[in-house]
């Protein structure tokens, strides 16, 4: 029978994760335009190979190849521990994944080990390992990703920050003098 991690050591050691990469926010900020246009009102739907629903704590645990879905926003992890409200329905409140977590739109791609995405402030933030893709050149790595839903524009921050940006080709047209 496996070992079973108690919740308050994961919720420990996320909450630690978060914290850190919080109390290191750099002054080198990057602004970046991404998913944009995003409709965070939409249903989420999510699969998993395993869910677990504690009522009590007002929560579900999904793991296993969890794939969540709201709109054309995919997000993939290994775990996720989705947090709801449940007055006269369910309300999704926050998602926190855990374990390979892939955010997609488009042709925009964030990574990292950890995400948040928080349903009331429309905010998605990457944690550890993070990187941000556009297109097929344009990349942002850094500690931390914070993706505002409401605005488009996500912030890196935590340390050293780096990326790469396409320029527009120059045109070729036919003459080698340079001039």
């Amino acid at each position: 029978m496996p070992v079973r991690q108690p919740a308050t050591a994961l919720r420990c050691v996320l909450a630690a994760a978060l914290l850190a990469a919080g109390g290191l926010i750099a002054t080198q900020q990057i602004g970046a335009q991404t998913f944009k246009g995003h409709n965070s009102n939409a249903p989420v739907d999510f699969a998993a190979d395993k869910i677990e629903l504690q009522d009590k704590q007002d929560r579900v645990v999904l793991t296993g190849n969890v794939d969540i879905v709201q709109d054309d926003l995919k997000l993939t992890a290994a775990r996720t521990v989705v947090n709801f409200t449940n007055a006269d329905r369910l309300q999704v409140q926050r998602i926190t994944a855990t374990g390979g977590v892939r955010v997609t739109r488009e042709d925009q791609i964030a990574t990292g080990d950890v995400a948040v995405y928080d349903f009331n402030k429309r905010i998605i933030t990457m944690v550890g390992n993070a990187t941000l893709k556009r297109g097929a050149t344009d990349t942002l790595r850094g500690p931390r990703f914070v993706v505002d839903l409401n605005t488009g524009v996500s912030q890196a921050s935590g340390g050293r920050v780096q990326g790469t940006f396409s320029v527009p080709k120059k045109a070729t047209t036919g003459d080698n003098s340079g001039t």
